[in-house]
């Protein structure tokens, strides 16, 4: 029994010192593992959201309430640096020469799944250390033992940041850029998606974005920054070269009054340019300068010509994202107003190819018309029951006149611009007399709708130079005519039939001295009549498709211009 008591005693004995035995050196072994894991991570430090740029701190042990302690009293020199992109080869704590620690490191372990590299916040902003040339360089808590261009090498890894020592490579593309065109699937790794979501990626505003790729495609440079209401429209056109001296052909002319027109019969000119059919034409409306042509065209441009010496393009303006449907020249010549289906307005000055006015309007136009007696006021109309006035001073709508129909044709303008007239496509039985309306311009009224009876729409207006008389075109296929005074009564007696419109917007207008009145036709034909006895003057067979616009020279007494639906333009005389 006694042996038996000191066995038990001395296997009590070794089992205590067996367990202290172990218990000391797992301890021990957990330690220098905690020690080992810490200083593999040292690259992998958090910085605070900061302006300035702090060094990874090597990490020391943690004791059981999560203090930090230092390990190590190894201290580096002042003078030595870290090399490039490296980092230290053993764990410790370095001080500069005032004795201030570094910064602590800061590790997340309230999320004990998660790896310090997921929770990486870098500054939005890389400062650049600057010395100035005339004092030597302080020693500083931020550069002591690294040059100035210097980087951790984690943070190089997710920014490219250019150095300002040694040779420079591109850092690798980052974490974000890769994972975005290898898209993990729905099972992918949730630590990827987790970096991922962690990795800032800056906005880049839509606007920038289609600048961006615009100028990767064409391969040119874009300006980011938008000018007037719309943006990535084309650049604006260089100025109009004018020459400063008058045309041979118009001088002559200048001083005498016009007299009488004289019937056209051969082609001058065959002008063709234009990519699609061609709306309209316009001479200009200052003699000095009436050698230049404006037209209009489907193919979102609209063209001025030397349409009386060479019959060249002297400026193609591509302001338009859609059909340029309408354009008139100011009354001083040196500016254009258009308008198109893009439901833009604008007036480029020619001389230094700006635009001096950009309105967007919520209808596509079809026609514009300046005031006559104040030039900074326009009307326009389009794809709509409602007309605007703008002025140019303000850019802004300055007057609005509705009438329940659906879309406006044409405009036009009566003696001393207080009244105006417009042009509708309401053709039902019970809208008959509303085609035609004059408009009170100051109070937006309605004068009269009591003008046009018949059950035909009028697709373009047009004045008598020298009588109180307005024509219409209709789509009975002749031209009706109009007194311009209230009640605005048609004429019953005089009617210019033998042209065909058929649907086409066209156009119509008198001679400057009122004796002839010229046409287009749907069959490509244009007809000109004898004011007094409405017969047909001359018939001109010149173009294949439809004629839809013929103008006068207000000063060549035998010029004319015709536009057909094909794309091109000819001169007669």
């Amino acid at each position: 029994m006694e042996w038996d008591a000191v066995v038990g005693v001395l296997c009590i004995g070794v089992k205590t010192v067996f367990s202290d035995l172990t218990s000391s050196t797992l301890t021990s072994f957990a330690l220098e593992r905690q020690q080992e894991t810490v200083s593999s991570m040292a690259s992998l430090v958090a910085y605070d959201d900061s302006d300035s740029e702090a060094e990874p701190e090597p990490a020391g042990s943690f004791n059981p309430a999560g203090q930090r302690k230092d390990t190590s009293d190894v201290v580096r020199p002042p003078g030595q640096n870290v090399a490039p992109g490296s980092l230290p080869a053993k764990p410790g704590s370095r001080e500069d020469p005032a004795r201030c620690h570094l910064p602590l490191v800061r590790l997340w372990r309230s999320d004990p799944g998660s790896c310090p590299s997921q929770r990486l916040q870098w500054p939005r902003t890389e400062p650049e250390v600057t010395f100035s040339t005339s004092e030597p360089p302080r020693p500083s808590l931020w550069t002591t033992h690294a040059p100035a261009g210097h980087v951790p090498l984690a943070a190089a890894r997710f920014k490219q940041v250019k150095l300002t020592w040694g040779t420079y490579e591109p850092p690798e593309p980052s974490f974000c850029a890769r994972t975005k065109s290898e898209t993990p699937g729905k099972n992918g790794s949730s630590l990827q998606r987790k970096r991922c979501e962690d990795c800032v990626i800056p906005y880049t505003p839509k606007r920038l974005r289609q600048l961006q790729a615009l100028s990767t495609e064409t391969g040119k440079s874009k300006d980011t920054e938008a000018q007037g209401p719309s943006a990535g429209r084309a650049p604006a056109p260089a100025p109009l070269c004018v020459a400063s001296r008058v045309s041979e052909f118009i001088q002559p002319y200048l001083d005498s009054p016009y007299k009488e027109t004289k019937i056209p019969r051969n082609v001058l000119f065959h002008l063709r340019g234009h990519q699609g059919p061609v709306n309209s034409v316009q001479w200009c409306p200052v003699l000095s300068q009436s050698h230049m042509l404006l037209s209009t065209s489907m193919d979102k441009t609209f063209k001025v010509w030397n349409a009386v010496d060479s019959g060249s393009c002297l400026q193609t303006y591509s302001l338009h994202g859609e059909a340029v449907r309408a354009a008139r020249w100011s009354p001083c010549g040196q500016r254009i107003l258009s308008g198109g289906f893009d439901f833009a307005v604008h007036l480029t000055d020619l001389e230094t190819g700006t635009q001096l006015f950009s309105g967007q309007s919520d209808f596509r136009v079809t026609t514009l018309k300046f005031h006559p007696r104040d030039h900074s006021l326009f009307v326009c109309g389009g794809f709509s029951s409602e007309m605007k006035a703008w002025d140019i001073r303000t850019s802004k709508v300055v007057r609005s006149y509705k009438a329940t129909i659906q879309q406006t044709l044409d405009i036009l303008f009566l003696r001393e611009g207080s009244e105006f007239l417009s042009s509708t496509d309401a053709s039902s039985r019970d809208s008959a007399d509303r085609t035609i309306i004059a408009w009170d311009f100051r109070s937006s009224a309605k004068i009269s709708n009591q003008i046009f009876h018949e059950r035909y729409t009028c697709p373009s207006l047009t004045l008598h130079p020298r009588e109180p008389v307005f024509l219409a075109q209709t789509n009975g296929n002749y031209l009706a005519l109009f007194s311009s005074v209230w009640p605005y009564r048609m004429s019953r007696r005089r009617r210019y039939e033998g042209h065909k419109v058929e649907g086409y917007s066209v156009g119509c207008e008198c001679s400057p001295d009122g004796d002839l009145l010229v046409t287009g036709s749907a069959d490509g034909r244009v007809l000109m009549y004898s004011f007094r006895t409405a017969s047909r003057a001359r018939t001109l067979h010149g173009h294949s498709q439809a004629c839809v616009g013929a103008t006068f020279h207000p000063l060549l007494p035998s010029v004319l211009a015709t536009c057909s639906w094909e794309g091109d333009i000819k001169i007669w005389h």
